[in-house]
């Protein structure tokens, strides 16, 4: 590991300067510049058509529904939305980007000039200026076989997986963000973490950052304090979780910073984040837009949407993520702390669904923040990725609230629903779960457990009536736990008088 500078010391010393560069894959079906599938896993090389391949003569077609995400996009972050934009060439050599140059956008990008409020941790916000948001299309992924770091160095071949190539892609660049002071890795994931909520919001991705549908390159740069001037920055790639970009900022602030004390240069270069032990380490030289050779496309037209459809468009915005959440929690009465569970879960949008669909905000918190978190972990599952609606989870805590499912007998249902064994209402029945209420069939339980146990019998007698609780258990173990449990307490008491 490099040396590094203590946090306090860097602070004190210099001011740093961010830049975020955010790349969001969109949900769409197809890709960016051909009707090729977009779905995630594929088998290598599956997904693939000569337009994406780069093969001659074979022409790209915008995809429409990219272009409304975009616009979506840039209306959520404040953006001023192009009447026209164009789409360049944006050239360089890379084994994964087969056309040996991306089609982006240069000089007129989509949307411009924007803005987030960004809350912190402590309820303050931080407003952070979008320089641009603009379209692009994904290249293809290298797999480097042979090294010890997963990076090309040292490998002995490559795979090439070009199902990637030409997905559609948004590409989100903040303006400097100055004066953060030693919040700046603090201020950086919540920048990161505002995005990713104000996107899955907007339904316009997944925004699932360990597939690679988010990613995120941090931009940082020291000053010593005083000076106007920004110092050499570095950017570091593809960091792939909130945690990560916190971490990454703060550890390049402390190797920067190390470096100008001891005299020497920043050099102007990407750097690869390193998982295991939170590092940097050092990539290529950073290009400069001069050296991509941007040119307009000559293969594409103009993008220009209409007033009334950017209108249409603004129309589905809502409202912001974290001034939702701050609404729900304000209405259901909830702690920070319970609030910050549930967001760390990612459960929000399902309990308000769930809610929506009749369910009261504490048993659908209660289904949301234990059992179904459980369900996902076992499955090897996203929570979100679960098969079952929050419509589904509804009418199950309907169905208890009914008194027609206890809450072990809710437990099968819903395993039932997961494992695709149809609605909630038809689980029950296939599996003959709901609650038992008839006396006649409770009543020769109950005989039944009382014969088993004539020492708890006599106790109850005796007025120790908290041993009816053996009685009613037995009850309910020969009953598959269907009984009406509330109503055996009450034929057992009777039977004892």
């Amino acid at each position: 590991m490099s040396e590094l500078l203590d946090y306090a010391d860097v602070v004190d010393r210099f001011e740093p300067v961010m830049g975020m560069e955010v790349h969001v894959e969109l949900g769409t079906a197809t890709k960016m510049f051909c009707g090729c599938p977009t779905a995630f896993g594929a088998a290598p090389n599956t997904q693939v058509c000569p337009t994406c391949l780069g093969m001659p003569g074979a022409l790209p077609v915008v995809n429409v529904e990219a272009v409304k995400s975009a616009i979506r996009i840039g209306l959520a972050l404040n953006c001023s939305i192009r009447p026209t934009s164009t789409f360049a060439r944006k050239n360089y050599f890379y084994p994964d980007q087969p056309k040996n140059y991306q089609i982006s956008q240069y000089d007129e990008p989509i949307a411009y000039d924007g803005y987030v409020e960004v809350p912190l941790e402590d309820g303050t916000t931080w407003r952070v200026e979008i320089e641009r948001a603009h379209m692009e299309e994904d290249t293809g992924k290298s797999t480097h076989v042979g090294s010890a770091t997963g990076r090309i160095h040292g490998a002995s071949h490559s795979l090439l997986d070009f199902n990637r190539a030409g997905v559609p892609l948004v590409e989100i660049v903040t303006r400097p963000i100055e004066g953060a002071g030693d919040r700046a890795p603090e201020i950086a994931r919540a920048y990161v973490t505002a995005l990713r909520d104000l996107l899955a919001g907007l339904g316009v991705s997944d925004v699932r950052m360990d597939q690679g549908s988010m990613r995120c390159d941090a931009n940082l740069s020291l000053k010593p304090k005083g000076r106007a001037e920004f110092g050499t920055r570095t950017e570091t790639k593809n960091v792939n979780s909130l945690k990560s970009v916190e971490v990454a900022v703060r550890y390049e602030m402390r190797r920067q910073a190390a470096v100008l004390e001891a005299g020497g240069e920043v050099i102007q270069e990407t750097r690869h984040f390193q998982e295991v032990d939170g590092t940097t380490a050092a990539g290529r030289r950073k290009e400069t837009a001069e050296d991509y050779r941007y040119f307009p496309d000559p293969d594409l037209a103009p993008v220009a949407p209409s007033a009334e459809l950017v209108e249409e468009l603004r129309g589905t915005i809502g409202e912001l993520p974290w001034v939702r959440r701050a609404r729900i929690q304000a209405d259901w009465g909830l702690s920070d702390e319970v609030m910050r569970d549930l967001v760390n879960l990612g459960a929000i949008d399902e309990i308000i669904a769930t809610v929506d669909a009749g369910a009261t905000p504490d048993a659908a918190r209660s289904w949301w923040g234990s059992f179904l978190p459980q369900q996902a972990n076992s499955r090897e599952v996203e929570l979100d990725a679960l098969a079952i609606s929050p419509a589904q989870v509804a009418r199950v805590i309907a169905l208890v609230d009914e008194g027609k499912l206890t809450a072990k007998l809710a437990q099968q249902v819903i395993v039932g629903v997961l494992d695709g064994e149809g609605e909630p209402d038809e689980v029950v029945a296939a599996r003959g779960l709901e609650v038992v209420r008839d006396d006649g069939a409770l009543q020769k339980a109950v005989d039944d457990a009382l014969a088993a146990n004539p020492d708890i019998v006599e106790k109850i007698k005796g007025g120790k009536v908290q041993a009816a609780g053996k009685i009613v258990g037995d009850v309910m173990k020969a009953t598959r736990g269907q009984a009406d449990a509330a109503r055996v307490r009450e034929l057992v008491l009777a039977a004892c008088q």
